[in-house]
């Protein structure tokens, strides 16, 4: 009975042993065991690479490094995919399939656990404050001193402090560049390999359903990463370590840092995880070439070796060699780039790729700066409202693309108008906008009047004069007036009582002419504005990233369709490369180089120079961000208009070839029934002949 339900299950999946001994393990379950290893794979790696995104903000406070520097560390996982990618696809499928994957994923969790260890090697995390946590205190000393700014308290000195030459020969967040390229190594094999185990071992009408499996594991993996950054966001960097009673800053200030290295350990672990059930597959399962050989008569072999390939696949030439094959490369590829509705598609991809990846990666960041929502809060959102908007516009561009039978040129139209749609309605982003939040000094003068040309001396006035403050630190305190001051001596605060989130600042002489006037802790929360025009926001973001994802699907299609067969696997190898090389590396850098310069005021280091950007000018930063997202799709959109014209040229030319074709086959056919009618008659007439002679023979005999 055993041995009866191995065999259906292997005849279900068209294999069958070509030997008489028992295998090892049934192939139908080998295969669903790599189907669900490759799946939870792919969980692990999306996971693991969104979360790395959720962390921007986390990673610049904590390491005290512009937003430029992390678009090179978020980057740099592309860069070690490319330093591989070419062996490993080419290697990695003449060896054992399976262990290559789980080193693969072995390689991703070791670089994932090097990210979170400089949280073990720095220390504790100290943020600029003069408020102290005191037990039992009930007026502590005076921001306002008439004395020298290095012995204020909460003062940070303009020279570097004592025990920071160590600190400050080696950057921390190096060690998180290398962890991410480390990951990128590792992430290398899954596809490829993976996705090409499924394909040699699987039925042809099973192997689509297996990898839409995969696929759709995957764009979970996103989701999980995003809430597991909400969550560690929560929670304070050095949770466990310190009294969290001591804490003086909330998740919505500008110093907060979260437990960033947590989410990395826990990712750590999944990947780790997953490198395991690889280990014990087989290198290859047993091959269906015996089954039509076994199991079909002679005929139906026959059969099936003549039944004509579809239109767009193509059969590997054999007995090619690996020099023939390395000298075929270079005509190849300048026959592919001679190409020009595959090349103006490439640029178009490439094009519209920044501008997605750049508006993905710091799309949180602009939710957190623009609308004074939490780290926290940003992340929940876009894992529980974007990315399932995103994968539900791929999976709905697929079955309409299926439904409207559309042809190359009808999925060309289609990418385009989703893309277009969407453009217009980004557009309506310019709108939906917040004003700056009310920083004395900074973005409005001491007397509340806008002004956000800051310099650093604006923030010294005559009601402050007497306090010796530092113009470099970063304390901010909410006055009774609903305006934020940079710092309590900057506010001319000369007495405080309480301790910790509960100080209160009084007789601070630039809140009030009096001078009895109070502040509290932190930035005020003046976001009415913000409040009312959020909801819109997360709605119009949810339409158009579900629109522009309807052509995602269609637009594969057409890189596909639009080469001839025989170059299509060098085509999606080349797509690959140029998307990763000239989008996935670049787009992240540049766009948080142009999103620096639109800081206000920027954090000091505690071993001097500048640190992360505290405050931005909105206004800026919604016009850099929003502009360069839509400008380089502008971009992409003039160049579809010539793509266009030469796609309707090649497709008339396609067509006239494919009649003048039929026409001769018709003809051909015709002449060769011809010629075979000629071959009878005269096979026939000389048949004749010979029986007549032969007849005449054997009378005279």
């Amino acid at each position: 009975m055993e041995d009866r339900s191995e065999e259906d299950c292997v005849q279900e999946n068209g294999r069958s042993d070509e030997t008489n001994n028992k295998p090892s393990g049934s192939p139908c379950t080998s295969l669903k065991m790599f189907l669900v290893a490759l799946s939870f794979a792919y969980f692990a790696k999306a996971l693991s690479g969104s979360y790395m995104k959720s962390t921007i903000t986390q990673l610049e406070r904590r390491f005290d490094i512009p937003s430029y520097l992390i678009g090179v560390i978020d980057g740099s996982f592309e860069i070690g995919n490319l330093l591989v990618i070419a062996f490993v696809s080419y290697f990695g499928a003449k060896l054992h399939r399976p262990k290559i994957i789980s080193l693969g994923c072995l390689l991703m969790s070791f670089g994932t656990f090097i990210i979170a260890l400089p949280h073990f090697i720095i220390g504790r995390y100290e943020f600029e404050t003069s408020v102290r946590w005191m037990m039992n205190s009930t007026h502590n000393s005076s921001p306002c001193q008439g004395d020298s700014a290095g012995d204020q308290p909460g003062i940070s000195p303009q020279v570097p402090s004592t025990g920071c030459e160590g600190e400050s020969n080696l950057s921390m967040w190096i060690y998180v560049l290398l962890g991410n390229v480390l990951r990128g190594i590792g992430e290398t094999p899954v596809q490829p390999l993976g996705i090409s185990y499924i394909d040699d071992f699987a039925t042809e009408e099973n192997a689509a359903l297996y990898v839409g499996c995969v696929q759709t594991i995957s764009v979970v993996g996103p989701v999980f990463g995003y809430l597991l950054g909400s969550l560690c966001a929560k929670i304070y960097v050095d949770i466990g370590f310190v009294k969290m009673d001591t804490i003086t800053i909330t998740p919505a200030d500008a110093r907060w840092v979260g437990a960033w290295w947590l989410g990395y350990l826990i990712a750590g672990v999944i990947t780790l995880l997953s490198a395991i059930p690889f280990w014990f597959l087989p290198r290859s399962l047993p091959t269906a070439g015996s089954r039509v050989q076994k199991m079909g008569t002679q005929e139906e072999a026959s059969f099936i070796k003549d039944t004509p390939h579809p239109k767009y696949k193509y059969q590997a030439e054999e007995h090619s060699s690996f020099v023939e094959m390395a000298k075929d490369f270079l005509p190849t590829l300048r026959t592919l780039l001679g190409h020009p509705v595959y090349v103006i598609y490439l640029c178009v991809v490439v094009i519209q790729l920044n501008s997605l990846i750049g508006m993905v990666t710091y799309k949180p960041k602009y939710i957190e700066q623009h609308f004074r929502q939490s780290a926290s809060k940003a992340n929940f959102l876009m894992g529980v409202i974007n990315i399932p908007a995103v994968a539900l516009g791929m999976f709905s561009g697929g079955l309409l693309m299926k439904r409207l039978k559309l042809n190359i040129m009808g999925a060309a139209k289609f990418a385009f108008c989703t893309s277009l749609i969407g453009y217009v309605l980004s557009m309506f982003f310019f709108t939906m906008s917040c004003e700056n939040a009310k920083v004395a000094g900074v973005t409005v003068s001491y007397s509340n009047v806008d002004s956000v040309s800051y310099d650093k001396h604006s923030l010294f006035m005559p009601c402050n004069s007497d306090c010796f403050c530092s113009s470099s630190e970063w304390d901010p305190v909410c006055g009774q007036n609903g305006i934020t001051y940079v710092s309590p001596c900057l506010a001319g605060c000369n007495t405080s009582t309480g301790s910790g989130k509960n100080t209160v600042f009084s007789n601070c002489s630039c809140v009030g002419v009096t001078g009895n006037f109070t502040a509290g802790t932190g930035q005020c929360l003046n976001k009415e504005d913000c409040d009312r025009m959020f909801p819109y926001f997360l709605a119009l973001s949810v339409i158009t990233s579900f629109i522009i994802s309807l052509g995602g699907t269609p637009g594969y299609m057409f890189l596909i369709r639009c080469i001839k067969p025989q170059l299509k696997s060098l085509a999606l190898g080349f797509h690959a490369l140029a998307t990763r090389t000239l989008a996935g590396i670049p787009a992240p850098i540049y766009f948080g180089a142009i999103i620096d310069t639109t800081c206000l005021k920027w954090g000091q280091k505690r071993c001097g120079g500048i640190g992360a950007c505290r405050i931005y000018n909105t206004s800026a930063y919604r016009i850099a961000y929003l502009g360069l997202t839509l400008s380089l799709r502008t971009v992409s959109f003039i160049i579809c208009i010539p793509g266009f014209i030469l796609l309707s040229r090649q497709l008339k030319e396609e067509e006239r070839k494919s009649v003048l074709h039929g026409a001769l086959t018709n003809g051909g056919t015709e002449l060769e029934v011809l010629r075979k009618e000629e071959f009878v008659v005269l096979n026939s007439d000389q048949a004749m002949h010979t029986t007549d002679n032969s007849t005449d023979r054997h009378t005279q005999l």
